[in-house]
C-alpha cells in the first residue's frame, strides 16, 4: 500500500486538476484553497466516575462567498486538522455543483463514540455546542450530521444553543429528529443521491442498471441506504458489503435490509447468515462487480489498490475515498467515476430544504422532499456531463470541480474584495 495521503493536499491538488479549465488568477487560487478561518478547541468533560478527561474538537469554515457555511459533526479517533480543513472544502464545491445557496464547514471531535456513555455523550456534544455558540447561526454556519453522529446529537446541540441564546432557532442544525424541526427523507437523502447518481451514470454510459452487481464498502447509513435502494428500486443484485469488522460476499446477492438489520443487532455485518463468503475491506474493493460504492472514510483506494480495482463504474458515497493518484490510475485504465461532490450531496441537500423549512415554519411531505432531490441531482448530474463533454475533461471528477470552482469564482467576484 502506498503511504496514506493527506486529504487537505488532495483537495488542493483536486482544486489544482479543475483550475486548469476555469478563467483564474493564482490569488483567487490561494483564496479558494484554503478555509477562511478554523476553530480549535480542547473539550474537558466529566466522566461518569468522576474523573476528567478532554477530548481535541474542530469547526473549519473555508468559504462562505455563496451563503452561510454548512457541513457535518464527526466523531471519530482520526478527526484532525487537515481532515476538517478538507471536508470543508469538499463541502464547498459540493454545495456548488448542486447549486444551493451554501458555502462549506465541516467540524469534528477526536473521540471514539464508543467509549463513552450516552450521558459523557451528550456531555461532550453539549461542550462542543457551547464552544460553537459564537461561530454557529441560521445565517452563518449550520451543522449536520456525519460519521458516528445523527438526529440524537443534533437534537442536544440545538437545544443547547437554543437554551444559551434564550431563543428558538431550529435552523440552527439540521439532521434533527421529526418532532424537533426535521425534515422527512433526511435520513435516507445521502443514500438516495447515491442511488440517484448510479441510475444516471448506467443510462448516460449506455449501461442497463438491473440486476447490475453492486459492492458496498462501509455499511453506515449512506452505504446501507444506497444498496437498500438500489436493490428495492432499481433491481440490482448487490453481492458484497462491508464495515469495519469484514466484509461478507455472497454471488447470487445480499438482502441488503437484511444485512443492515443484522448489522443494527450485532453492530457488524461480519457473520450475516445470508453471505456464503467472508472477506476483507480490500478484496471487496477489488471484486470483479458492475458497479463499486466505497462509503467509508478517506483514502480507502491508493494507488496501488486502484491497479486492481475490477469495477466499470465507482461510485463515491464517502467524502474522498480516493486518492488523487489512485483518480489517475483509474482515468488511465478507463473505470469511470462519479465523484463524492456530487453523489453524496443529497444529505446537504435535504438538509437545504430542512432549514428552509425550518425558516418559514411550513414542512413539506416526504414525496415532495424526494422529488426535490431527484430534481437536483439529475440537474447537477447533467451540468457535470456537460462540463465533461463539451470541455474535453479528463474525468467526472474535474468536470465537477470545474462546474463548482466557476459558481464560487462567479459568487466570489460579483461581491467584490473589501476593503
Amino acid at each position: 500500500m502506498s503511504e496514506e495521503a493527506n486529504p487537505f493536499e488532495s483537495l488542493q491538488e483536486q482544486i489544482r486538476d479543475a483550475a486548469a479549465y476555469v478563467d483564474a488568477d493564482e490569488g483567487e487560487l490561494r483564496r479558494l484553497s484554503r478555509p477562511e478561518r478554523l476553530l480549535e478547541t480542547n473539550l474537558t468533560i466529566e466522566r461518569d466516575d468522576g474523573s476528567l478527561d478532554t477530548f481535541k474538537a474542530y469547526r473549519s469554515q473555508f468559504n462562505g462567498d455563496r451563503g452561510p457555511y454548512k457541513g457535518g459533526i464527526r466523531y471519530h479517533p482520526g478527526v484532525d486538522r487537515d481532515e476538517v480543513k478538507a471536508l470543508s472544502g469538499w463541502m464547498v464545491y459540493k454545495t456548488a455543483v448542486v447549486d444551493i445557496p451554501y458555502g462549506g464547514g465541516k467540524g469534528g471531535i477526536a473521540v471514539d463514540p464508543r467509549t463513552l456513555s450516552m450521558a459523557e455523550l451528550e456531555r461532550l456534544t453539549r461542550s462542543f455546542a457551547e464552544e460553537l455558540r459564537p461561530i454557529v447561526g441560521e445565517d452563518m454556519d449550520i451543522p449536520a450530521p456525519d460519521v458516528n453522529t445523527g438526529q440524537r446529537e443534533m437534537n442536544w446541540i440545538k437545544d443547547t444553543y437554543e437554551t444559551l441564546e434564550n431563543t428558538t432557532a431550529p435552523g440552527v442544525i439540521t439532521g434533527k429528529a421529526i418532532d424537533s424541526g426535521g425534515s422527512e427523507g433526511r435520513v435516507e437523502a445521502t443514500g438516495r443521491s447515491v442511488m440517484l447518481t448510479a441510475r444516471e451514470a448506467f443510462d448516460y454510459l449506455g449501461k442497463s442498471i438491473e440486476d447490475a452487481t453492486v459492492a458496498v464498502q462501509g455499511y453506515g447509513n449512506a452505504g446501507s441506504v444506497a444498496a437498500r435502494l438500489l436493490e428495492s428500486e432499481l433491481g440490482t443484485n448487490v453481492v458484497a458489503v462491508s464495515d469495519s469488522s469484514g466484509a461478507v460476499y455472497n454471488e447470487a446477492g445480499i438482502d441488503a435490509a437484511g444485512a443492515r438489520g443484522f448489522k443494527d443487532e450485532t453492530d457488524a455485518v461480519s457473520g450475516y447468515e445470508n453471505a456464503e463468503e467472508e472477506l476483507t475491506n480490500e478484496d471487496l474493493l477489488t471484486l470483479d462487480v458492475d458497479l463499486l460504492i466505497p462509503a467509508a472514510l478517506e483514502n480507502a483506494i491508493d494507488d496501488d489498490l486502484a491497479g486492481d480495482v475490477q469495477a466499470d463504474v465507482v461510485v463515491e458515497a464517502a467524502n474522498g475515498p480516493l486518492t488523487p493518484d489512485a483518480d489517475d490510475v483509474l482515468t488511465e485504465r478507463g473505470v469511470h467515476v462519479f465523484p463524492d461532490i456530487l453523489a453524496n450531496a443529497g444529505g446537504v441537500t435535504v438538509s437545504y430544504f430542512e432549514w428552509v423549512q425550518n425558516r418559514q415554519r411550513f414542512y413539506w411531505a416526504e414525496e415532495k422532499v424526494n422529488e426535490e432531490l431527484e430534481r437536483h441531482i439529475v440537474d447537477a448530474f447533467d451540468g457535470l456531463v456537460a462540463a465533461y463533454e463539451e470541455r474535453d475533461l479528463p474525468n467526472f471528477r474535474t468536470a465537477a470541480y470545474v462546474v463548482g470552482l466557476e459558481r464560487v469564482l462567479k459568487a466570489y467576484r460579483e461581491g467584490g474584495t473589501w476593503p
